[in-house]
């Protein structure tokens, strides 16, 4: 019962810091974004966010700054294999279905339902 509750109390912790970005700093959503993506990027190659994720669960791994912890992974782990250019083929490897996955998404949600404009 308690991964339950430290997983909302952490996925909503990254959202809460998420919002502060946005309504005090005044920062755009893209910003806020990349922000978080860089944070989790940062955290996971320090080796921080993998503890962080076994200790919340999906409050962790489910927000965008996971994706960073991803992309990080991804290249550290490629990188060990082939070398140099396993840093840009690890990011492509790791993230690939995330991102496939959110194309398509995006593109049923475009033939579903009418654009504004």
């Amino acid at each position: 019962m308690m991964t339950f509750v430290w997983a909302f109390i952490i996925g909503g912790l990254i959202c809460v810091i998420g919002q502060i970005m946005m309504d005090i700093f005044k920062l755009t959503p893209a910003h806020t974004m990349s922000t978080l993506v860089v944070a989790g990027a940062v955290l996971g190659g320090l080796g921080w966010y993998d503890a962080l994720v076994k200790f919340a669960g999906a409050g962790a791994s489910t927000p965008i700054s996971s994706f960073g912890n991803q992309l990080v992974k991804g290249a550290l782990m490629e990188a060990e294999t082939t070398g140099l250019i396993g840093v840009l083929t690890g990011i492509f490897d790791i993230t690939s279905s995330g991102i496939s996955a959110a194309i398509i998404f995006a593109f049923i949600a475009a033939l579903v339902f009418k654009p504004k404009g």
